[in-house]
């Protein structure tokens, strides 16, 4: 085989490619004037001359750059990274590029390529030329390092703002073949990235054949000599397949020059924003942002900023950062339609003209959601562009490829820290509506900030919509089995509607359905086995009662009265979890109170930041412990360090300490470590754990029945005779009581105050996350000292906080309810219950529960209540 550089005729051209799925070869103009070409402004004024292709002017245009490493940028055109272009022109170029790979390699060859493109700017060119090729899986270099994740290689970019790249494979393998290696950059200038790529993955993955492709060949002679010596010195083919050729010649001095003109015009522009008396945002930096063509500021409203779900599928990669396989193209053309669709419906009616713009990496995504509208929206234009951290100067003028600049903070904790981040041709472009796509790494207070990126869009659009795709994080390995640890095989979890009235992506219960069972006892005989120490609580169950319709009256009253108030808490101990336990945590809640938080919680990921979590609901019984076997699932699953476990309320914090001390002997017997024992919860009115919503007591709805508001299973089971060693702890579906069923409208009813709780979540949050919240255990010391004050004596007949009291009521012999004086709306089903149980509430000043109810202390049959008389509910 000749082992040489080939870059002829027939690996080059500059015909404008055909769209793959219209045919069509028309590129829409650059941003100047359609007869002055977009390099002139920096041409005339730093003698820097384009030569090559016919087609070259079309394809490139010419700006300056901040940057102290080059002077000049060459602005594309069709990349869709500067320059806002209609979508199927920038899939179309690579996609075409993709085929002449194809044809260059043949089937048998492109059967064992691997595609690697170049962040930021060339990621979507990438996956556009992997999609060209049909049958090849990709991979995009990054910046970002993702935790867990250990590099496959890295190397530098020499002429880049921010040079060092990561390769991150979820596959360790996808680099390790021999087949061809394909590498996707926007354009090839000095040869210097490709070398520094193929030295690095050479030494570590040595191979016959690689092929260059790029949009432009822009090399000197020199250069080209260059990379065919070094092709001949690590023995290897390298083809080169471009859309256009040229030269860019510099002439002396072009760097300092440049940086002058840069230096002069930034000074200009502080002058002028002085003079306008724009605000502090609109500064040197900023202040070409918001020029529109004819060089004035817009005296416009801020435009609407809106949310709109894509219900992106779950475990689809968001892109090429950790690899994108033929079968994930798939995944991903089936479901655009359906999130294109999801779009189009937000859109304001009327609209004429949209940009999509993605985020600095994340094009492919944007891409192919522009490209679904540009396909289905009549009359639309649509174009697509991306943000950038490539400092560029803007200058208002038809021979110059940036227009307008819009500048930002970074918003997705970049690892080289806090800077500007950039949108170029945005302002001053007419746009009746963005849609601004960023992965959910990205979706952070600083995004939703006063000078974040949408609004500043909202400055320059009177529309700006915004997607959330879910940020990719590839599964830890899997661990073997720990030497001498129980291998039984476990099921898989149960899920909906085989058992239970949840939606079967909502919760996967580690539980067996023992729905067959008789379980189920009279609430007297099983308190007093209990009291008597004859039964365990988990033994058996209460008799499920259909409420009375003014209880259901009252559930709806209090769900419609303090939904706005739970939105709001699910949303800060979310939020809270994804910043301090896990960007992709796994919900684990304690069956069942803990449940419908734990589907609300993963209801708020979905709905703010587009992720899709797991969630599974696990038993835990006191004085048992939590389900070993439930854990061992987990751990054989999941990384168990992204377990947060999911409650929800604390009452005297037995639970907490259940779990932690369960916790701890689990790691022991079975050699498993990293599950963290501190709870997640809505509401932590004992002051029992960090992680929390909010530390109120007050009604949250779902206390207010038993599996009619969580998804008809029952409390769990576990018993000798039922439960075996390899067995998971057991549950009942109660199906007859479907009738009654409120699971589904509690859910609902919550998630749809989620949009106008937002604002108010981050700023909780903000204020948590600074605040002291370390456990005081208030609520234990309180529990102690009413059990004595009240001849108890067992902190266990004592249940703090409104949910708790509302459990007394409805599953266990109550004594007498006790009523922090004044407390009005929230225990209105409390008196209502406790009125038709006979038991009496006594109201106490200073009680640091809303109330706590106490379990009659000294059991006899049918003492249910002060007279001694059951009532029914």
């Amino acid at each position: 085989m000749n082992k040489a550089v080939h870059n002829g005729d027939d690996a080059t051209g500059s015909d404008t490619p055909p769209d793959p799925a219209t045919g069509s070869r028309e590129t829409t103009p650059a941003p100047g004037d359609d007869d002055v070409w977009s390099g002139t402004w920096v041409a005339q004024r730093l003698g820097v001359e384009l030569t090559g292709d016919d087609g070259l002017p079309q394809l490139l245009g010419l700006a300056l750059r901040r940057n102290p490493k080059r002077a000049h940028l060459l602005v594309s055109h069709v990349l869709g990274k500067h320059v806002p272009q209609t979508p199927s022109v920038v899939h179309g170029y690579g996609h075409t590029l993709g085929r002449r790979v194809r044809e260059l390699l043949g089937d048998e060859l492109t059967r064992t390529a691997v595609v690697l493109g170049y962040a930021e700017t060339a990621t979507a060119l990438g996956h556009s030329v992997a999609d060209g090729i049909d049958a090849a899986p990709y991979l995009h270099s990054t910046r970002r390092p993702v935790p867990g994740v250990a590099p496959a290689g890295g190397f530098e970019e020499s002429h880049s703002h921010a040079t060092a790249h990561l390769l991150l494979p979820e596959d360790p393998a996808l680099l390790a073949g021999d087949g061809p290696l394909i590498l996707v950059d926007d354009e090839f200038s000095t040869g210097n990235t490709v070398l520094n790529t193929i030295r690095a993955l050479h030494e570590r993955y040595p191979r016959d054949r690689y092929v260059v492709v790029a949009l432009v060949d822009m090399r000197s002679a020199a250069d080209q000599g260059r990379l065919t010596e070094f092709a001949h010195e690590i023995g290897a083919r390298v083809d080169l397949v471009t859309a256009a050729r040229g030269t860019v010649h510099l002439p002396e001095g072009v760097l300092e020059k440049g940086q002058a003109l840069v230096a002069e015009h930034e000074h200009r522009a502080n002058t002028a924003a002085e003079a306008a008396h724009q605000p502090p945002a609109e500064t040197a930096q900023t202040a070409q942002d918001a020029l529109i063509p004819d060089g004035t500021l817009p005296d416009t409203a801020p435009g609407t900023v809106t949310r709109v779900p894509l219900h992106w599928p779950a475990g689809l990669p968001d892109g090429g950062r950790h690899g994108f396989t033929p079968a994930h193209r798939e995944r991903l053309e089936a479901a655009t339609p359906a999130m294109g669709a999801r779009l189009a419906e937000a859109l304001p009616s009327g609209a004429r003209r949209v940009l999509v713009l993605g985020f600095e990496e994340l094009m492919y995504a944007p891409l192919r959601l522009a490209r679904e509208l540009e396909t289905t929206l009549d009359g639309v234009d649509v174009r697509f562009s991306t943000t950038t951290r490539s400092p560029v100067l803007a200058v208002d003028d038809p021979g110059y490829a940036i227009r307008s600049r819009l500048v930002f903070p970074a918003h997705d904790n970049p690892a080289d820290g806090p800077g500007e981040r950039y949108a170029y041709n945005v302002a001053g472009a007419h746009f009746d509506a963005v849609v601004a796509v960023v992965d959910s790494t990205a979706d952070t207070p600083a995004l939703h900030a006063p000078d974040g990126l949408l609004a500043r869009l909202a400055d320059h659009t009177p529309h700006v919509l915004l997607a959330v795709v879910p940020s990719h994080v590839p599964e830890p390995p899997h661990t073997p089995a720990t030497p001498g640890a129980r291998t039984a095989m476990l099921p898989e979890p149960l899920r909906g509607p085989a058992f239970s009235s949840y939606a079967p992506e909502d919760v996967g219960w580690l539980l067996q359905d023992l729905s067959d069972v008789t379980l189920e006892a009279p609430t007297e005989e099983r308190e007093e086995a209990i009291q008597s120490g004859g039964a365990h609580y988990a033994e058996s169950l209460p008799v499920e009662y259909q409420p009375s319709d003014q209880y259901q009256h009252l559930f709806h009253a209090a769900l419609a009265t303090s939904a706005t108030r739970i939105a709001q808490a699910v949303g800060v101990v979310t939020e809270t979890v994804l910043t301090e336990r896990s960007p992709r945590p796994v919900l684990v809640s304690l069956a069942r109170a803990g449940t419908p938080v734990g589907v609300l919680m993963r209801r708020w990921a979905q709905h703010r930041h587009g992720l899709d979590l797991p969630h599974y609901a696990v038993s835990i019984v006191r004085g048992r412990g939590i389900d070993a076997n439930a854990l061992r699932w987990l751990a054989d699953h999941h990384d168990p360090s992204d377990v947060v476990f999911v409650d929800g309320w604390t009452g005297k914090g037995a639970i907490t300490r259940e779990l932690a001390d369960a916790i701890r002997q689990f790691e022991h017997d079975h050699q498993v470590s990293g599950f963290d024992p501190e709870i997640a919860v809505l509401a932590d009115p004992g002051s029992c754990v960090r992680t929390y919503g909010t530390r109120e007591d007050f009604l949250i709805p779902s206390a207010c029945l038993n599996s009619t508001v969580s998804g008809l299973i029952s409390r769990t089971v576990l018993r000798a005779d039922l439960v075996g060693p390899d067995d998971f702890h057991g549950a009942k579906f109660y199906r007859e009581l479907a009738g009654a069923d409120v699971s589904t409208a509690f859910l609902d009813a919550i998630s749809a105050r989620f949009p106008e709780v937002a604002d108010t979540v981050t700023a909780a949050v903000k204020e948590l996350l600074a605040g002291d919240r370390s456990p005081t255990w208030a609520g234990w010391a309180a529990v102690e000292r009413i059990s004595e004050e009240y001849g108890i004596h067992d902190v266990n007949l004592v249940k703090p906080g409104v949910g708790e009291t509302t459990r007394v009521l409805l599953r266990r012999v109550p004594w007498k309810i006790l009523a922090r004086a004044g407390a009005a709306a929230d225990l209105d089903h409390v008196r209502l219950l406790a009125e038709q149980r006979g038991v009496p509430v006594e109201e106490v000043p200073e009680l640091p529960y809303t109330c706590v109810g106490l379990i009659h202390p000294k059991y006899t049959r049918g003492a249910t209540g002060a007279d001694g008389k059951a009532v029914a509910l």
